[in-house]
């Protein structure tokens, strides 16, 4: 059964948005893939950006797109740093909901201890998406350091 996959992961850089494309085209080209629903790509620019309406509208299509979602695949980069916290809360909100989580962080820095600990499968490369089983969801534990 194809996958309905929520992209979760930070689009604000010119860095950020070339993983987030790279990520985008190995889940389109992913057998066990559907839908997928990256945020990047629903901004509702019928809105202000960051105006009232605007924000009602992408948290309210993204938390609808979550609950859609079978798992939640998540680009953990963030430009060197920890995690991004928006997509720290859609990966917990994830958690709760008892979805499985793929996490891929290509950069070495340190995993934050409740992403590390909430991931069902820990992925080096965006690339190595390719080869994961989505319906299998092997358990691939999250390897390095945490703060």
């Amino acid at each position: 059964m194809a996958k309905r996959i929520y992209l979760a992961g930070p689009f604000f850089s010119d860095t950020q948005i070339a993983k987030a494309e790279r990520l985008e085209k190995v889940l389109a080209a992913h057998p066990q893939v559907g839908d997928v629903f990256s945020p990047r790509l629903h901004q509702h620019k019928e809105f202000e950006l960051f105006s009232e309406p605007w924000r009602h509208a992408a948290y309210g299509s993204d938390v609808d797109a979550i609950d859609a979602a079978d798992m939640i695949v998540a680009l953990a980069d963030f430009d060197n740093a920890d995690t991004d916290s928006g997509t720290a809360w859609e990966i917990g909100y994830a958690h709760a909901k008892g979805m499985p989580i793929v996490i891929i962080k290509e950069d070495d820095v340190t995993l934050n201890l409740m992403l590390a600990m909430s991931l069902t499968a820990y992925l080096h490369k965006i690339e190595d998406l390719a080869d994961y089983d989505l319906e299998a969801l092997p358990k691939l534990p999250y390897d390095g350091e945490v703060i």
